[in-house]
């Protein structure tokens, strides 16, 4: 039976409600499209209500969350166990749009708490791998809102006055961003992105025109919308505030170990981009979900060296130390926060 080991992960891809799918089947060499425009990545989380679908699968056919289970510490290390327990603290995604994403958000902390018996709520962030000319993500809504407003286009199924409340930008390749819960938002069509977030898969839907699931019976966590819309964020975001979400490629791009996040991530989450285009690139030791974007190289840990290239994701456990990534590649290394971080709300 196979231990914590570096490894290399089979691809994770599944229907959903919504279009997409085949730049991933491309970069992954999975089965694409056209309504599997995710995959869920090194993931212990399942979808809501329908465990096992969304866990990740070893090369020996265990389920990762079972082998974490097993040696959280071998996984995930002495200090994170200390803080976590065996929660790797975060769920990393591949979303490939084939068509806009309805108006949706998901609640925080707090509220995930009190009405789902929670201890996560669902912050994330995108990594834009690809996105067309001018594409646009909204995210927040310009104006302060009232619950009763909000409610009213909801039951209205009024999208046109939804998607025209949202404050927006234009989003490019290499582009990062981070969505706090709560905030409502959608991304356009033909945005390619690696998303990664707390580990749930709590959602809220405020439209799905259009879409192949019925929002009525199953966008509202089974609360209800009465309960489920208390845990939208209501109050104004500006383009200032947006910018302030973002970390745009300018800075991201370029050789060694970069941090993809802006700070307000640090307690949720950690991606770093690894271009070892000029020469060895070493990153410290922790559990982290490697995607290999350009390229070829080697992977080298304590526990051996591996060749990696693009499209594959390399799962490094803690045991594996101190590693470094040579050769000619770039990868986005997926991790969870610092032990030491302060919570997030």
């Amino acid at each position: 039976m196979m231990t914590a080991a570096v490894m290399m992960l089979p691809v994770n891809q599944f229907d959903h409600f919504y279009r997409g799918g085949d730049r991933i089947g491309a970069l992954r060499h999975g089965p694409g499209g056209p309504s599997r425009p995710e995959e869920w990545i090194g993931s212990t989380t399942s979808r809501f209500g329908q465990a096992p679908q969304g866990y990740s699968v070893l090369p020996d056919g265990r389920w990762l969350v079972e082998a974490i289970d097993e040696d959280p510490l071998a996984w995930l290390g002495a200090k994170h166990v200390a803080r976590y327990g065996s929660s790797t603290e975060v769920l990393v995604k591949l979303l490939d749009l084939g068509q806009r994403l309805p108006v949706h958000l998901h609640p925080n902390r707090a509220f995930a708490k009190t009405h789902l018996g929670l201890s996560h709520g669902k912050t994330e962030a995108w990594y834009v791998i690809d996105a067309p000319e001018g594409a646009e993500v909204g995210v927040g809504f310009k104006e302060a809102m009232t619950l009763d407003q909000v409610s009213s286009w909801v039951h209205e199924r009024d999208s046109a006055a939804l998607l025209s409340a949202l404050q927006t930008k234009v989003v490019h390749p290499g582009d990062a961003m981070l969505v706090p819960a709560g905030l409502p938002h959608t991304v356009a069509d033909g945005v390619f992105v690696l998303e990664l977030q707390e580990p749930t898969d709590l959602s809220i839907l405020l439209e799905w025109q259009g879409f192949a699931v019925d929002g009525a019976k199953d966008g509202h966590l089974d609360l209800g919308f009465d309960i489920a819309l208390q845990a939208v964020d209501l109050s104004a975001v500006t383009a200032a505030d947006l910018d302030q979400l973002v970390v745009p490629a300018a800075q991201i791009q370029g050789a060694g170990l970069v941090s993809v996040m802006p700070e307000q991530a640090d307690p949720y989450f950690r991606a770093q981009r690894i271009d070892t285009s000029g020469g060895r690139v070493e990153v410290s030791a922790g559990f982290a979900i490697v995607l290999v974007t350009e390229g070829h190289g080697i992977l080298v840990t304590n526990l051996g060296s591996f060749e990696v290239v693009r499209g594959e994701v390399a799962l490094v456990p803690f045991v594996a130390g101190d590693w470094a990534l040579e050769g000619s590649c770039v990868a986005v290394a997926c991790r969870p926060p610092d032990a030491g971080a302060p919570d997030g709300p």
